[in-house]
């Protein structure tokens, strides 16, 4: 007698615990399987570790991964509440290449009207890139920078070969530069998008657990 096997697990990974409430916010369930949103603590380091951790055991081990949270537009024209949906993650490590970039675009353009979604290369950094810096970082061909999106990948797939993905919100861009990445009153454009977002990433996992022809 043949069983069906469980549906793969999914495990979003954020840093802050103002984009942990976002999502948790947002969840209103839909997911084509389990589902884990993970506090990962802010910078590449601790998204590290704690990715890590969770999928050293079960049931997360063969999990799907995808990074959110906010981050900082490096181009000209980006609104802080822009999404921005990662062709790859980039570190001094090694890049990292996204799986349904394409398919979360249109889900995200569905889910959230009127934003824009931008896509291209997502850059590490292990701090808060402010003023020139943005421009240097542009220079590269990538489109926006955070602490924990290229780790958070990059741990995913050293623990074993598995779909992965990174979606984030600018927060703040060159025409929009904040005091301080991450607050709710400066960011909270940012926040009302993060908590819209859970649908599109349900239906990528969704798209994954779908038999391949």
């Amino acid at each position: 007698m043949s069983t069906t096997p469980a549906p793969a697990p999914l495990l979003i990974a954020c840093a802050l615990g103002i984009e942990h409430l976002a999502l948790r916010m947002g969840d209103r369930g839909g997911a084509g399987g389990p589902v884990t949103v993970l506090r990962t603590g802010m910078g590449s380091r601790a998204a590290e570790r704690s990715v890590a951790r969770v999928l050293a055991g079960q049931p997360l081990a063969g999990a799907a991964v995808l990074a959110t949270g906010f981050c900082a537009g490096l181009a000209p024209g980006m609104h802080p509440g822009d999404l921005v949906v990662a062709e790859e993650t980039r570190d001094p490590r090694g890049n990292v290449p996204c799986l349904g970039t394409e398919l979360l675009v249109k889900e995200l353009v569905r889910t959230v009207p009127g934003r824009t979604v931008h896509t291209g290369p997502l850059i590490g950094s292990d701090h808060v890139v402010r003023g020139p810096e943005r421009s240097d970082l542009l220079a590269t061909g990538a489109i926006a920078v955070d602490m924990e999106s290229a780790a958070t990948l990059l741990s995913a797939v050293q623990a074993g070969e598995r779909p992965v993905a990174a979606v984030r919100v600018v927060v703040d861009a060159p025409e929009h530069e904040l005091v301080r990445i991450g607050t709710v009153r400066g960011g909270i454009s940012a926040f009302r998008v993060l908590r819209s977002v859970l649908p599109a990433f349900f239906e990528w996992h969704r798209s994954l657990l779908l038999p391949r022809r």
